[in-house]
């Protein structure tokens, strides 16, 4: 899962600010947190009064696009979206690019986790519940160029959700090879990316070691 361009052309390494194309408060604070070491400011689209575009893409990149550019034409600079979401293999990959719509209008990711469960039960599916975390960043200029970046982590899913960190899914879904959830680790152990250049932990963080190595 690499980079892809299109018309991007040799551009200068993202500096100063950035708008990144989302109203969710949870990922926003990653991503700034992602952005920090290099010295990027990261403003939310909420913050710019940013309308959010209705996400009618077909794949994680489709949407994370279709965010990202819209964000740039609005705001004129340098707009940057995710587009990520849980699939789950029992459930033939959902919720997938529905992962937010899965939570209703009030955001409510705990009616979401218990929907799952339910899913699973009604399919008589049995544990171990495979499943992944799928993230798209996209970067959009002004002018219309635009690149994407994927990245993908591998866990299984428990019941009931165990941690009150990060947001979303986070405390159903276990990382392959840990005892924790992602609802139990800290910010740094979830997608802080290694001194070294190691693969990070986090879908996020693996898609955003892409984006760094091609654009900070």
């Amino acid at each position: 899962m690499s980079g892809e361009a299109r018309s991007a052309g040799k551009r200068p390494r993202l500096a100063g600010r950035v708008v990144v194309a989302s109203h969710n408060p949870g990922k926003l604070s990653e991503i700034r947190e992602l952005l920090k070491p290099y010295g990027v400011e990261a403003v939310g689209a909420a913050e710019l009064d940013l309308a959010e575009p209705e996400e009618t893409g077909a794949t994680f990149r489709d949407n994370a696009a279709l965010k990202a550019e819209a964000a740039a034409r609005a705001s004129g600079i340098v707009a940057l979206a995710d587009d990520s979401g849980l699939c789950v293999e029992a459930l033939d990959g959902a919720p997938g690019i529905y992962s937010a719509r899965w939570a209703g209008g009030g955001k409510d990711f705990g009616a979401a986790m218990a929907r799952v469960e339910r899913e699973l039960k009604a399919r008589s599916a049995p544990p171990p519940w495979r499943a992944s975390f799928v993230s798209a960043l996209a970067l959009a200029w002004p002018d219309g160029a635009l690149e994407t970046f994927e990245g993908r982590v591998d866990g299984t899913l428990v019941f009931p959700p165990r941690g009150t960190a990060g947001f979303g899914y986070d405390p159903i879904f276990r990382p392959e090879g840990h005892s924790r959830t992602f609802g139990e680790m800290g910010p740094e152990e979830k997608h802080g990316i290694p001194p070294d250049g190691s693969l990070a932990l986090s879908h996020r963080a693996r898609a955003f070691q892409k984006l760094a190595r091609a654009r900070l």
